[in-house]
């Protein structure tokens, strides 16, 4: 699908790094932080291959290069801001060109620029907005998982307002890099019972205000374009809380779910490489976009995955029928396996293929040993509320019960099982919850994750004389459209799904998903929805003419966390109604992780570790330390008044012309000398330039306020 966040943020950085070099030679001196935004979208080649000589961090030890300039890609944080004041004071390199990942709170600012010496050597100074992590073309996060006990804890409300801050400046920063001043709507829930009904609320005027705030600041912002109006939606996790819990058998979700995968700087999965080989190694084996296998497999239904993946390996056996004889069973799984192990050939191939269906057998094997088949359609008549003919479901307590009371059924599953089922009631009696735990011979400690559920809106009890009222669901389903028998296990639909497409069809309800400035035409939402001339593309471009891209882009942002099912619905909306929709939020949920993040909700704030509330960073104390003296000469014999001084800066001046003992030419040194000093791999015999002419670039002005499987077993 047309734009990649992945792309758009390489090449600002890129394009950001080249203008500076300009042809000229420099150093790019980074720090923790902006090097994991960097490491995410390029490899250190693209950045050496553009006239930069090396790459050092802030934070480590490095030698002073005072005939070179240094180009700074730093986070704005104070500690950094410390680091840098260093390297400006020992005049560490010639001149400094700052590139900030996000704005520099004014305060630091105003210590930067208050330094006489940081005028001196301070040659450019500007702001990227790029303190986020794409992690698939349409998928941006920002490895916060913090950020859900922040939004919900009740002891976190003193670190709300700054957080949504932070949050606001992220997004903001996304909109930038996709070019878009998108209208602003969120998500308000109907007849809340949770004190956290106000965060998509309060988090979308934050981000109105930043926008409107950078647009004031960048009078070149947004750039023209021929697309419509991007839409922002802000919404959190409260608006679907069966979305993290239900059993998902795309393979994405399916695996994140079942596989042990490491999600962390890098997403990889633990596997034996050429098992049973002589050559046999263990290997993490990384899930990118690189991998085409995976990208074009990963939003398949998994019984399709499997046939996909078997029918391209049969395919390739058929090109190269040398590999292969009449007695080969390829409609096994691991007959597939077996025979790639002897490939070695086509070893990136090999590889790629190997770890799917290693993946996808791995989770047929759980699919089958712990009753997913049989538990699954009693998961979907909860979370639709309606069975396969579109009735309300029967007696789901007694198939509730019976799955409890299946030894096959983990005890992870047992507990998904039960707040399922009481959000599809919303709620029981309390009696009822420990009757349930005891059944399923859970702790009785689980009940204190139930309970959570109700600070993110999820009613889980009542009393036994309570009203119930009929709650209805926040998008009804279509009862008159028959369901597919294939389909059966794959009933729900993520909300986000429903909401973008009554947003795309401009239907979207404007009283649970306002906007923050309503717009002055009322019918703008219809006319969206009946399609924009300036969204087609024109019928005069000829085949070998690139067409702009024009079309609508959509941006959700799923506060506390969004499931890879929703990362899916995301992509099938943009792809059926001719749209780039976007979806970011803070970090990726598993239900593992989800259930464990509701149960943190109860414990003390001190245990959770918040990064907000731990002591502030410090610079390493070495930036600090003075230069040590030089050798005294031989005899202890002082150097006479003639000789080297100290000038401004640590540097010492030349020798005085015909002083008395002045010092002899070091010959012995410059013998010892190598010519041949480490230098980049990709870098020519010629010398880095040093850089004379040019202006300073001009300094910024200071902003802010800143899924049965058709499969064998085997």
């Amino acid at each position: 699908m047309g734009a990649s966040v992945i792309e758009e943020q390489r090449d600002i950085l890129i394009n950001t790094i080249k203008n500076i070099t300009a042809g000229d030679w420099k150093i790019l001196v980074v720090d923790s932080d902006s090097k994991k935004v960097i490491d995410n979208v390029a490899k250190e080649d693209d950045i050496l291959n553009h006239n930069i000589a090396n790459i050092e961090r802030i934070e480590d030890r490095r030698e002073p290069n005072p005939t070179m300039d240094a180009i700074y890609v730093l986070s704005p944080q104070s500690h950094i801001v410390d680091c840098l004041m260093a390297d400006i004071e020992r005049r560490r390199y010639r001149r400094c060109f700052l590139v900030w990942t996000a704005v520099l709170d004014p305060q630091l600012r105003r210590r930067v620029d208050g330094s006489a010496l940081a005028k001196q050597q301070i040659a450019g100074f500007e702001t990227l907005s790029i303190d986020y992590f794409p992690r698939e073309s349409h998928l941006i996060t920002f490895r916060d998982p913090w950020s859900f006990p922040i939004l919900y804890h009740p002891a976190c409300n003193g670190l709300i307002r700054r957080h949504m801050q932070d949050l606001a400046q992220k997004i903001v920063g996304l909109c930038v890099t996709l070019g878009e001043y998108p209208k602003v709507r969120y998500y308000r829930p109907q007849n809340p019972i949770h004190e956290a009904s106000v965060l998509s609320s309060h988090l979308a005027r934050f981000v109105s205000e930043e926008l409107d705030e950078y647009a004031q600041w960048n009078p070149n912002f947004p750039p023209p374009s021929s697309r419509p109006q991007g839409v922002l939606v802000v919404t959190d996790r409260s608006m679907d809380l069966m979305a993290p819990i239900i059993h998902e058998f795309t393979y994405q979700a399916m695996a994140h779910d079942l596989l042990p995968i490491k999600d962390g700087d890098k997403t990889t999965f633990h596997m034996t490489v050429n098992e049973g080989a002589l050559d046999a190694e263990e290997k993490d084996m990384e899930l990118t976009d690189k991998d085409k296998v995976w990208v074009e497999n990963r939003h398949r239904h998994m019984k399709d995955t499997i046939d996909k993946l078997m029918g391209d390996f049969q395919r390739f056996l058929d090109q190269n029928p040398h590999f292969t004889n009449s007695n080969s069973d390829t409609t096994s799984l691991n007959a597939i396996k077996d025979m790639m192990a002897g490939l070695p050939q086509f070893q990136e191939m090999k590889e790629a293929y190997s770890l799917h269906l290693t993946m996808a057998q791995e989770c047929m094997n759980i699919f089958q040993h712990h009753k997913l088949a049989e538990m699954s359609p009693t998961e979907q008549d909860m979370a639709t509320g309606l069975d396969e003919d579109n009735r309300k479901p029967k007696n789901v307590l007694d198939a509730v019960v019976r799955l409890l009371d299946d030894d096959a059924v983990t005890q992870a599953d047992r507990r998904r099982l039960i707040m399922m089922y009481l959000l599809y009631r919303d709620g029981v009696i309390p009696e009822d919850i420990n009757r349930l735990l005891a059944h399923a011979s859970l702790p009785p400690q689980d009940g204190e994750i139930i309970s959570n559920m109700e600070l993110l809106g999820g009613r889980m009890t009542h009393g036994l004389k309570d009203v119930r009222k009929d709650i209805q669901p926040l998008f009804p389903i279509d009862t008159k459209t028959p369901i597919p028998e294939e389909n059966y296990l794959s009933r729900f639909n993520p909300a986000v799904k429903t909401m973008l497409e009554y947003l795309c069809r401009g239907t979207l309800d404007q009283t649970k998903f306002p906007y923050v400035k309503p717009p002055l035409d009322p019918n703008e939402d219809a006319l969206i929805g009946q399609g924009s001339l300036r969204a087609a593309k024109p019928s005069w471009a000829g085949a070998g003419r690139r067409v702009a891209d024009n079309r609508q882009r959509i941006i959700v942002f799923m506060a506390g966390g969004a499931t890879f099912s929703e990362s899916r619905a995301c992509y099938d909306v943009g792809a059926a109604m001719n749209r780039d929709v976007f979806l970011a939020t803070s970090h990726m949920l598993t239900p593992e992780l989800f259930i464990r993040q509701v149960g943190d909700l109860s414990k003390d704030k001190r245990r959770l570790d918040i990064p907000m509330e731990r002591p502030p960073q410090r610079a390493p104390a070495h930036l600090f330390e003075r230069p040590a003296p030089p050798p005294a000469p031989p005899g202890g014999q002082r150097l006479p008044p003639g000789g080297a001084q100290r000038v401004p800066g640590g540097l010492p001046g030349a020798p005085r012309p015909g002083g008395a003992g002045s010092p002899a030419p070091p010959t012995q040194a410059m013998g010892n000398m190598s010519l041949h000093a480490s230098r980049p791999s990709n870098s020519s015999d010629q010398r880095p330039l040093s850089s004379t002419g040019g202006k300073p670039q001009k300094l910024e002005k200071e902003k802010k306020k800143r899924n049965i499987f058709g499969m064998k077993k085997t």
